[in-house]
């Protein structure tokens, strides 16, 4: 027998048991705890897990670094102190005069000039430094206390202007001395006050504007100089930003200064500090040619001499030779880059400066160019208006002429003249004369334009140019047959323009341009373009022949399908050469145009379309055009429509036959080469085109006679379709037979609906539901059975 004990005892002894559950739980997840962080830092530190010591947390990284921290005191307390000076200088200090504040603040300056000495000696560079920087202000306030005790009478500007000098030379001195000599501030500082006492001379003297823009120059020359002979450092960085700087104002001070000139004197002078200007960049480009600024420099001194030249020569010629003048002097700079003596650096600066100078020339004559290029777009709105007065008017017909353009021809001329006898380079010469070549279409262009020669001869100009540049396309090289082919377009697309404000010139202009790029086209190179080119010529001049001829435009459509026919006979001869598809593709094209011109006359347009037709499946007979036979067959039916359309047929089956009987022929030679062929695919559209237009007439037509031809034609096409096994006739026949019955019937099952009882209809619906649901499910099998029927036809 178990022995319990009593309650008390009982629950005692599980308290009990419970407590030592509590501790051990205790142990256990304490040492789970230790587990995982030994396991953790052997993954982290990858070293044994013995010790199982806690990671130690790593020591933050210092945001600053004593020097930082030194510097940033040793700046903050000299700008103090600086502060402290001038406001002990400028506002007062007690009782004390402005003489007695002059004394006590030289005291000063000379303990602060003095004190870096010692530190130096002593190591301490930074803190040398910062009370140098202080010493140099307080010179500066000096300098001004000085004026305020003693020179008060002298004028500011004048007093700035010696005071900066004496700074200048005082700080270049100190920073120069053997035991200061280590010290970065003083020379940098010096250089940066030297920059202004020139300036402040001429501003205190009231000169001029030529006598400041020289200042603002000299002071570049002298920087120019620092640059050349100091080796580096903080030095020859100051040295450079003054250079640019003070060089910079004195370039645009001068070329202001020649462009407002109002006579030759004033742009001498102006010229002048151009030149200066231009000196001082090419002495510092001669002085460092290893360095990267040498070509910016000798590239701007070069424009400043042509600038310089060209602004006197501005001030002495017409309008219109201001332009030659500068490209003069910019071809001129080519000389110099012969010269063998100069820099490589200095003489491709040159070159490029020249470069330069003829590409903003070529700029200034695009507007005379576009004009003449552009301007004839307004023909065509005016076409055989009557022939202008001259080439010029001829261009100007909604854009006005650019004024001052006479000497444009030069211009082009000269810099097509440069680039080909200049340019001697082995990979650049190609391109040069591709580029001379360009200038000179672009000036033979303007020409007869800008001389104002007669209109027909202007005309001439552009047949010769078209002419040459097509002549040009026997090179081999490929660059320059795209460049001659592209210009010889562009020129005939200009000849044709502006050839419509003639009735005789747009004739014979058509004429001209259709033989061009005909004999063009023996050469195989161009071929490709030109021959499409020579075919759109010839449509241009078919329809100009027959608006001369005053037809009409629909009877002007069958002289222009002569290109087409022309076009399909010449694919036929070339075969598979690169020129048979632009050549198919612009004879398509224009037969299109051809039918556009027809649209307004449905008897000639039926016929032209036929007449397309034609050429269409004449390229079809073709062994790689067979496709075209769908283009063709869609032609000859569009003209079978449009003739019922114009003797006002309103009969569908007329529109649908057409369509049907030609597609029920493809699809049964189709099927011939291919049994496996669908009769939806074959047979499906060529039917449907008839059978569902012809069901719809059926419908809405109350005679008698379309619904029995229907039905019969259904009827057939259903035992034919079952006959073959073929679903497309059994489906569409059998489809088109039950409605075209309904159509018939619905008078008379109206009748019997309205004849009988009204609980007849509900109960025969009752009797349908009970019929279906007894045999639904052999109702089911004869579905499957005929669907399986319709799925073995072909």
């Amino acid at each position: 027998m178990t022995h319990l004990p009593p309650p008390a005892e009982e629950l005692r002894i599980l308290d009990a048991e419970l407590r030592q559950l509590d501790a051990r739980r205790s142990q256990l997840l304490t040492r789970r705890a230790w587990l995982v962080a030994v396991l953790q830092q052997t993954r982290q530190q990858s070293r044994p897990w013995a010790s199982a010591q806690p990671p130690v947390a790593p020591s933050p990284r210092p945001e600053t670094t004593a020097p930082s921290v030194q510097n940033v005191l040793l700046i903050l307390g000299g700008v103090l102190l600086t502060l402290a000076a001038a406001v002990f200088t400028l506002v007062s200090w007690g009782d004390m005069g402005i003489a007695g504040r002059v004394l006590v603040l030289g005291a000063v300056t000379l303990a602060a000039l003095a004190a870096p000495v010692a530190l130096l000696k002593r190591g301490l560079r930074s803190t040398a430094e910062s009370v140098a920087g202080l010493g140099l202000a307080l010179t500066v306030l000096d300098a001004y206390a000085l004026h305020a005790a003693a020179l008060s009478g002298t004028d500011g500007t004048g007093y700035a202007a010696v005071a900066t000098a004496v700074l200048a030379a005082i700080w270049s001195v100190y920073g120069l001395l053997p035991v200061t000599s280590t010290l970065r501030l003083p020379l940098p500082s010096a250089l940066a006050v030297a920059q202004v006492p020139l300036l402040l001379w001429a501003l205190a003297a009231d000169a001029g504007p030529y006598t400041i823009t020289a200042a603002l120059l000299v002071t570049a020359g002298l920087d120019a100089v620092a640059v050349a002979r100091v080796p580096g450092g903080a030095v020859r960085i100051t040295a450079v930003v003054g250079a640019y700087g003070m060089g910079g104002w004195g370039v645009l001070g001068a070329g202001w200064l020649s462009l407002t000139a109002d006579g030759p004197g004033a742009a001498s002078r102006a010229g002048v500090l151009l030149l200066l200007a231009a000196v001082i960049a090419l002495g510092a480009a001669w002085r460092g040619p290893g360095t990267g600024h040498a070509l910016g420099l000798a590239l701007t001194a070069g424009l400043l001499v042509v600038a310089a030249l060209g602004g006197v020569a501005r001030s002495g010629l017409p309008s219109l030779w201001v332009v030659p003048a500068h490209l003069a002097v910019g071809v001129a700079l080519l000389a110099a880059v012969r010269a063998g003596r100069l820099p490589d650096a200095v003489r491709a600066g040159f070159a490029w400066a020249s470069g330069a100078v003829q590409a903003l020339a070529v700029l200034w004559t695009l507007p005379v160019v576009a004009v003449v290029l552009l301007g004839p777009a307004g023909w065509p709105a005016r076409v055989w208006s009557g022939a202008p007065s001259d080439a010029r008017a001829a261009a100007v017909v909604e854009v006005p002429w650019p004024p001052h353009m006479e000497a444009a021809p030069l211009v082009l001329v000269g810099v097509a003249a440069v680039l080909a006898l200049a340019v001697r380079a082995g990979v650049w010469r190609p391109r040069a004369r591709l580029g001379a070549a360009g200038l000179l279409w672009a000036t033979a262009l303007i020409l007869p334009a800008v001389l104002e020669v007669p209109y027909v001869a202007g005309l001439l100009v552009l047949g010769v140019v078209t002419a040459a540049a097509l002549s040009a396309c026997r090179v081999t090289a490929s660059a320059a047959q795209v460049t001659a082919l592209v210009l010889a377009l562009v020129t005939a697309a200009g000849l044709t323009l502006t050839s419509l404000a003639s009735q005789s010139a747009t004739l014979v202009a058509l004429s001209g341009l259709t033989v061009l790029f005909a004999a063009a086209s023996w050469r195989a190179g161009v071929a490709p373009f030109t021959a499409p080119a020579a075919l759109v010529s010839a449509a241009a001049l078919a329809s100009a022949s027959g608006a001369a001829a005053d037809w009409p435009a629909a009877r002007t459509a069958l002289l222009v399908l002569l290109v087409p026919a022309a076009a399909a006979l010449l694919a036929a001869r070339l075969g598979a050469s690169p020129v048979t598809v632009p050549v198919e593709a612009v004879g398509g094209a224009v037969g299109l145009f051809a039918v556009a011109l027809a649209v307004s006359d449905p008897p000639m347009l039926a016929l032209v379309l036929a007449l397309f037709g034609v050429i269409a499946a004449g390229t079809a007979l073709r062994a790689d055009r067979r496709a075209v036979g769908y283009p063709a067959t869609a032609l000859f039916v569009l003209a079978a429509w449009v003739r019922l359309a114009a003797w006002d047929v309103g009969t569908p089956e007329a529109y649908t036959l057409p369509v049907t009987v030609p597609a029920l022929l493809v699809g049964a030679l189709r099927r011939r080469q291919d049994p496996r062929t669908s009769s939806w695919t074959a047979y499906g559209p060529g039917l449907a085109a008839t059978l569902l237009p012809s069901l719809v007439a059926a419908w809405s037509d109350s005679d008698w006679t379309r619904p029995l031809l229907l039905g019969l034609a259904a009827l057939s096409l259903t035992l034919l379709g079952g006959g073959y096994n073929l679903q497309a006739p059994l489906a569409l026949g059998g489809s088109v037979l039950v409605l075209d019955a309904l159509h018939e019937l619905a008078p008379y099952i109206v009748q019997v609906t309205g004849a009988l009882p009204r609980w007849v209809l509900p109960a025969l619906a009752g009797l349908l539901l009970l019929a279906l649901g007894a045999t639904y499910e052999q109702r089911i099998r004869d579905v499957r059975r005929m669907r399986d029927v319709l799925g073995r036809m072909n």
